[in-house]
């Protein structure tokens, strides 16, 4: 029989509170502290969170039912000190699903996605 632990997720995640926000891990947490002092140091500039990106259109399905779209939600996203994009995600553990959009990412929209 599975076990369930309150405030976990099933590999364990923390929900974690830093400045007000909700963070889904203490890793995702200790990351968005990090890039904030990275931002303000002027290393890394234009931090985002949680920024979505569609991968697949929703459309009409069999028997007319619709599939929603298929969507990719990155942790974070910012430009360093090259002005390049970075897309990133704080993964601890990294889920059959998860390698799927990040490969639909890359190959669909040319974004390389780091694990952090």
């Amino acid at each position: 029989m599975a076990k369930f632990y309150s405030g976990t997720s099933k590999y364990h995640a923390k929900k974690t509170f830093v400045d007000g926000i909700k963070f889904d891990s203490k890793r995702e947490a200790a990351r968005y502290l990090e890039l904030k002092a990275l931002e303000k140091a002027g290393i890394i500039k234009n931090l985002e969170r949680q920024i979505p990106y569609v991968l697949l259109e929703g459309v009409p399905g069999p028997e007319g039912k619709k599939l929603r779209p298929m969507k990719y939600i990155a942790d974070f996203r910012y430009e360093d000190s090259s002005g390049n994009i970075i897309t990133e995600d704080s993964k601890g553990f990294l889920t059959k699903e998860y390698k799927i959009k990040k490969r639909l990412m890359w190959q669909l929209l040319g974004i390389n996605v780091i694990e952090v």
